[in-house]
């Protein structure tokens, strides 16, 4: 029997994920303000976002193991409360190495929070309600992205920059009751055995994998550090791929990738991630550098992404129901397409105007897409796998999107480089304007701020060129391999306790 309350509780993850969207992104506003503050180098900046992103890679399966064990709920407020004290830590950090630290802890919550909110919906929803219960979930997991910038930008107008964790408190206070209250406690599967040489070759190969993807968009693909890290990673995966092969209960259960709809539901999922944010990564710089915005004014001007995809998700909800997902994730790869390609015509003096239009199309395009592929990826999972499947899902989108980061944004240096006028300058002065648009423009030559802004929209346009390519990919992919019409069933329901 469905849990009546089930609608309340999507509410109350739901309120715990846009705390993770917003942490996402905050912290960019204020990256100024602690290289002063704190006097953090250039290194440390960088491990600012890093040590986030190396702990989420690192957890996100284990996460979803202890889930299936244990059972969802138990986990999700004790990543609550991790949460809420490591955004304490980090709001009143006074050393680089304590804000990094913190940080790092703010990786630990998310890793929980993300694949266990996800198999969630497999629990507590019907086939028939668990596109509609995606779409929500999907929307909360985006809404905090372009509203960090939003906040953050006000909060450090006004207030200490500790402020920009402090927001996440209340939040968090209030999702630990609400998950408290309103969502079921469920037994869990303790019989089946914990792999540990599977979540250590998985986590050291994710990490690897993640610190060579960002390395590589920091320092170039022919970088010790980027080959190393991406070399090894493939190592630990190919060697915990041979382990999962000849042992029972492996974190992750191989036969799932003999389902159409997972495999290439988390694949495409995954393609989707990799151009929304290589795109979030472009738009900002945008705003700022060549149309003057600033932060606060930025992060305003990319909630067309997110009323874009709450448009595109309402509309694919009945799409799927009438004609399947196929036909809604091909409308969608070709909305994407479209969208990317008038964004590629963007000149220096177009008005925002023009921007939030392509724009809006391109979040359009996502709401088409992502519900439908991680709807048909999620109902492919048995239940006893809920968790542990939600995390490979969570796990590829989060190596998606830091590849997407890495790939589009070399090719994005790579021609603003190479159209970039310096001509004159000192050295340091060409070299701080050649490592990004922001920098040249703070120099404050008109000359030079004409020829980085014409330098960055060309390689925003080969940028945007080469996600039209994915797109095309992924047309193509859908065609070939997505079912055409998914015949949904309701896993066995969980023991739900009163």
């Amino acid at each position: 029997m469905l849990d009546p309350r089930r609608w309340w509780a999507l509410a109350a993850m739901s309120l715990s994920l846009i705390v993770i969207g917003l942490d996402l992104t905050v912290l960019n506003v204020a990256l100024p303000t602690l290289a002063t503050d704190l006097q953090a180098s250039t290194s440390q900046l960088q491990w600012f976002a890093n040590a986030y992103t190396l702990v989420l890679a690192s957890l996100l399966l284990p996460a979803g193991l202890l889930g299936d064990r244990f059972g969802p709920k138990r986990l999700m407020l004790g990543a609550l409360v991790v949460f809420g004290l490591a955004s304490a830590a980090c709001a009143f950090a006074d050393s680089p190495g304590q804000l990094i630290a913190g940080r790092a802890a703010l990786g630990i919550g998310s890793a929980f929070l993300i694949p266990l909110s996800m198999s969630l919906l497999n629990l507590l929803f019907a086939p028939e309600e668990r596109q509609r219960a995606m779409t929500i979930w999907l929307m909360a997991n985006s809404l905090g992205i372009p509203l960090g910038p939003v906040l953050g930008g006000w909060l450090l107008d006004h207030y200490r920059w500790g402020s920009i964790f402090l927001i996440n408190l209340p939040l968090v206070a209030i999702g630990l009751v609400a998950v408290a209250l309103l969502i079921p406690s469920t037994s869990g599967h303790r019989s089946r055995r914990i792999d540990v040489p599977g979540i250590l070759l998985t986590a050291a190969g994710l990490v690897c994998l993640t610190y060579g993807f960002i390395a590589a968009g920091e320092h170039g693909w022919g970088s010790a550090w980027a080959l190393g890290g991406i070399a090894a990673g493939v190592v630990f995966l190919t060697a915990f791929w041979a382990w999962a092969r000849r042992t029972a209960d492996a974190l992750i259960d191989l036969s799932l990738f003999r389902s159409a709809g997972f495999t290439w539901g988390t694949v495409l999922a995954t393609l989707a991630s990799f151009a929304l944010v290589g795109l979030l990564f472009v738009l900002p710089q945008l705003f700022q550098a060549v149309q003057g915005a600033d932060a606060f004014q930025a992060g305003l001007r990319l909630l067309p992404i997110i009323g874009g995809m709450l448009i595109g998700a309402k509309v694919a909800e009945r799409l799927v129901e009438a004609a399947g997902a196929r036909v809604s994730v091909v409308i969608g790869f070709s909305l994407m397409l479209m969208g990317l390609a008038v964004g590629a015509f963007t000149r220096v003096g177009d008005s925002y105007g023009f921007t939030a239009i392509w724009v809006s199309l391109v979040g359009v395009s996502i709401g088409f897409t992502l519900p439908p592929m991680n709807g048909l990826a999620l109902a492919a999972l048995p239940l006893d796998r809920s968790g542990s499947g939600s995390a490979l899902i969570q796990a590829s989108r989060q190596v998606g999107g830091t590849l997407g980061v890495a790939i589009l944004g070399t090719v994005l240096n790579t021609a603003y480089r190479n159209h970039l006028d310096v001509t004159g300058l000192p050295s340091a002065a060409a070299e701080a304007a050649r490592d990004s648009a922001s920098a040249a423009v703070a120099i404050g030559s008109p000359e030079l701020t004409r020829s980085a802004r014409a330098a960055f929209v060309n390689g925003m346009d080969m940028t945007l060129w080469a996600c039209s390519g994915l797109a095309v990919v992924s047309i193509v992919l859908a065609l070939a391999f997505l079912p055409r019409r998914t015949q949904a069933t309701a896993p066995e329901l969980a023991t739900i306790k009163a």
